[in-house]
């Protein structure tokens, strides 16, 4: 069932994803943390809502009593955010995959962990962060599979937090957005497989737009003759963000 959405007149929709916050390292992490707190304040008050469609962090995994270290600027402004009205949807990505429920209980953010419709007025929109989609990758699909089972996480769980932590950012240093010195290219639209998934998907459901992450390159595509595929980039090299208006989408890059 699509997610229903009568946007106000003057307010707009929001969307980022792909902040990576953890990696390369602390200081150009926190830096860029500040940054992002930066563009939240910047659209919180023409914002309807926010989405934010995955990899946020770099890893994360909620034990029962303890989270990753850090990132509590962006936290922080999340939960004053929510505090005052504005609602914030979180999709999980490929790293963060492992988020439960402790943004939902301390700050009333809904977790979503598959793409979403969702109904703008007479726009339907489909939403997610993207990994997992279209043709090839099968290595990564089985793994996900494997990651998203209660049996691999129960027993992540049950290594003490400083070495399962550890661990994983030892993982998040040899990760693609870490570990490439430049930033993503465009290949050609046959070599894009979110592209190639949406115009799959379109031959048996129309969708006016489709919102990913996850390929890190702003990207805006034609699907069919009247739908577009839009890659929301990341905020590492390019600091992209879309906005809705009730009319168009559009990709913006936030200067602070």
């Amino acid at each position: 069932m699509a997610h229903q959405i009568q946007l106000t007149n003057g307010k707009k929709l929001y969307f980022a994803s792909d902040f990576h916050l953890g990696v390369p390292d602390h200081a150009s992490s926190l830096a860029r943390e500040k940054r992002i707190v930066k563009w939240l304040d910047s659209i919180s008050a023409d914002a309807q809502s926010i989405y934010l469609l995955g990899d946020i962090f770099d890893f994360w995994f909620e034990y029962r009593q303890a989270i990753p270290r850090g990132f509590i600027r962006l936290q922080g402004k999340l939960a004053e955010l929510r505090d005052k009205g504005l609602p914030i949807y979180f999709f999980t990505g490929n790293h963060d995959m492992w988020m439960f429920d402790y943004f939902e209980k301390e700050m009333g953010i809904i977790i979503f962990r598959e793409p979403q419709v969702i109904q703008i007025g007479n726009k339907k929109v489909l939403v997610g962060h993207g990994d997992g989609l279209g043709p090839g990758d099968s290595t990564y699909k089985f793994l996900k599979k494997f990651f998203n089972s209660s049996i691999c996480q129960s027993l992540f769980a049950r290594i003490h937090p400083n070495l399962g932590i550890g661990i994983a950012n030892y993982w998040s240093k040899q990760s693609r957005i870490s570990s490439t010195k430049m930033e993503e290219k465009f290949q050609g639209e046959e070599k894009e497989f979110l592209l190639s998934y949406c115009r799959e998907l379109e031959k048996s459901s129309h969708h006016d737009f489709y919102v990913f992450g996850h390929r890190h390159l702003p990207l805006d595509l034609k699907v069919g003759e009247n739908s577009r595929y839009l890659n929301l980039g990341e905020w590492v090299n390019f600091n992209t963000y879309a906005e809705y208006d009730g009319q168009e989408f559009s990709l913006k890059i936030f200067k602070a």
